[in-house]
């Protein structure tokens, strides 16, 4: 199967990551004796990043190593405007001395920034840290602090373990910031089964994440897919291959409500010509240009979109089921490619909290209603018989009508162990395996004009996070998450649970990793806590990653499992009360606001 990456699937290029050597000043033989172990220090810095990290359309990420080391103002300043051409939208700033930190720190507000500061004696770099980090502090520009924990000996060119984890999960949320910047939201319809979180928060987007919002009517769709506004010849290899690769699966709807066979193949057709406007709607098509419709083919610029469906469109129309689960997956019928953000109901704060974790992992998500808690004593009754394993404290029954990604079936693997992986990474016979996992089955009475929705159930095994970011009155928006594993139930159990809520649509068994207190006291806790009906599932133990990201962006962490010593946040927030880490990130967020306020 082929690969589809695109040097850029939206307007304005890639976010590069900028490295600025601070060096002190002084001539007379200090900055000259401090040239070369700084310019290594900053390549070494640079080679570590481009070589581990890629953007999520596959592409290496760029490093940019300031022209000069930076000594004083007017290098900083040239440095800045080198920086601003080659698109550089994080900074890490690295000496192994001591410097002018006033004459030398990035003051600009917006761009993401660290400053690592080796850990030697000769000239220390960590006086510069601590001074430089007040500095910014006392500007109220925070930046992370970047400290390895042992002493190195200057012109050492080796970069500590410690050393490598922070500045790896400082680029990786520095790069999903500055990714958001610029792009837009698609709301595909308005406010779905009175939902709040369909509403779009305008402020939210702008103030936060530096987006804009673009709203698409759903008849839009109508006019598109009756006037043939998409490519004819994609259109038919996408039904081709949806014929040979998606497997139908059994009606369940009494024989009075199921439609016919010849409903049935049209409802296949149009739900394939709703994913191929869809994704046009996002990012555009030029073949749409040379058919005609030029304002048509350069699309909303959206790196994520909602599709409100319910009720007005599902009364009448197909539901958008395969839409958003083929767009939100890592393949279709032209290979494996970037996966879509597109969220179900348009739940723009599910599609906001799927975005950030695309953007961390590269991978796709799982977007569920975290729909029930079962405890082992519900279990007993409903079944007869007792959870085990890592499920014997209960789980969480996460579920929803189609939109997860087929990537969520966990039919990847990496070492042999359920995944999900960059599409890079993913091979034909992990897709066909995805695709076998996988039923589409006849959606169901609610969903009166048909569709298909997606049937799988989760491979237990995976490592995984739960997350949400929510709007609160008086405060904004705060994300909670939740890290833990999916886990596989016996057939006899799942069956009976999976019937209660509907066998058509994909199921994860999740368990929470548990601390014992607060809101991880117990599985039925972490449920109880949860502050919406939906949740965004990326692969992998990314809690401390989100929680760096978040604080980049000024929002607070309400509810997270994740051990304080993976925990990096900007310098400053300790000052706000070192012995409260959840108040501070509370007041601190507050104190500084918005991002882009």
């Amino acid at each position: 199967m082929e690969q589809s990456v695109r040097a850029n699937s939206w307007q304005g290029s890639l976010p590069k990551i900028g490295i600025r050597p601070i060096i002190d000043g002084r001539r007379g033989g200090i900055r000259e004796s401090l040239e070369e172990p700084t310019m290594k220090m900053a390549q070494a810095c640079a080679q570590l990043l481009s070589g581990r990290l890629r953007h999520p359309n596959g592409m290496p990420v760029e490093c940019v190593i300031a022209e000069t080391t930076i000594g004083g103002a007017a290098e900083a300043a040239r440095t800045a405007e080198h920086f601003r051409r080659e698109g550089v939208g994080v900074t890490i700033s690295v000496t192994p001395s001591w410097c002018y930190p006033l004459e030398t720190i990035d003051t600009d507000p917006h761009m993401p920034k660290a400053i690592w500061g080796f850990n030697g004696t000769e000239r220390p770099g960590a006086v510069y840290l601590a001074a430089a980090l007040a500095a910014h502090n006392q500007k109220g520009l925070p930046a992370f602090g970047i400290y390895g924990k042992d002493v190195q000996d200057m012109g050492d060119g080796s970069i500590p373990s410690d050393v490598q984890e922070k500045l790896l999960q400082f680029a990786k949320a520095g790069l999903a910031v500055a990714a958001m910047r610029g792009k837009s939201y698609l709301s595909l319809g308005g406010v779905s089964m009175g939902i709040a979180s369909c509403i779009v928060d305008e402020a939210f987007f702008q103030n936060y994440l530096g987006m804009r919002n673009e709203y698409v009517d759903m008849t839009e769709f109508v006019r598109r897919m009756e006037r043939g506004i998409y490519d004819r010849d994609e259109y038919a290899r996408a039904l081709a291959w949806v014929k040979e690769h998606c497997r139908t699966g059994e009606d369940v709807n009494p024989p009075s409500l199921r439609r016919t066979a010849e409903q049935k193949e049209k409802d296949w057709e149009s739900v394939v010509k709703m994913a191929l406007i869809g994704r046009d709607l996002m990012i555009g098509n030029p073949k749409l240009a040379e058919m005609g419709y030029e304002e048509e083919a350069l699309g909303h610029n959206a790196i994520a979109a909602g599709f409100q469906g319910q009720r007005a469109w599902t009364d009448h129309f197909p539901t958008g089921d395969f839409m958003e689960a083929i767009l939100s997956s890592s393949f279709d019928w032209n290979g494996t490619r970037e996966p879509l953000i597109m969220a179900t109901e348009n739940d723009n704060l599910n599609a906001v909290t799927m975005l950030l974790g695309h953007l961390l992992t590269n991978s796709a998500q799982i977007f569920a209603d975290v729909r029930t808690y079962w405890s082992p004593e519900a279990v007993k009754r409903a079944t007869g018989q007792e959870l085990s394993g890592a499920a014997s404290g209960g789980v969480i029954h996460l579920i929803n009508s189609g939109p997860a990604a087929l990537d969520g079936t966990g039919e990847q693997t990496i070492g042999g162990k359920p995944a999900m992986k960059p599409f890079w990474e993913i091979t034909d016979e992990e897709v066909s395996r995805c695709l076998a996992a996988t039923q589409w089955r006849p959606a169901i009475d609610f969903f009166r004009g048909g569709g298909y929705s997606t049937d799988f159930t989760t491979r237990g095994g995976m490592p995984v996070t739960m997350a949400r970011v929510n709007l609160i009155k008086g405060i904004g928006p705060v994300l909670q998450l939740a890290e833990g594993s999916t886990v596989e139930l016996p057939v006899d159990i799942h069956r009976v649970l999976d019937e209660r809520s509907d066998p058509t649509w994909p199921t994860t068994w999740f368990v929470p990793r548990l601390t014992g207190s607060g809101a991880f006291k117990d599985v039925y806790s972490v449920m109880n806590h949860w502050g919406s009906n939906h949740c965004a599932v990326s692969y992998g133990h990314i809690g401390s990653e989100l929680i760096t990201l978040a604080s980049m962006l000024r929002i607070p962490v309400g509810m997270h499992n994740v051990a304080e010593d993976r925990l990096l946040r900007p310098s400053v927030w300790p000052a706000f009360g070192a012995n409260d880490p959840t108040g501070a990130d509370y007041r601190a967020c507050q104190a500084f606001g918005p991002l882009y306020r």
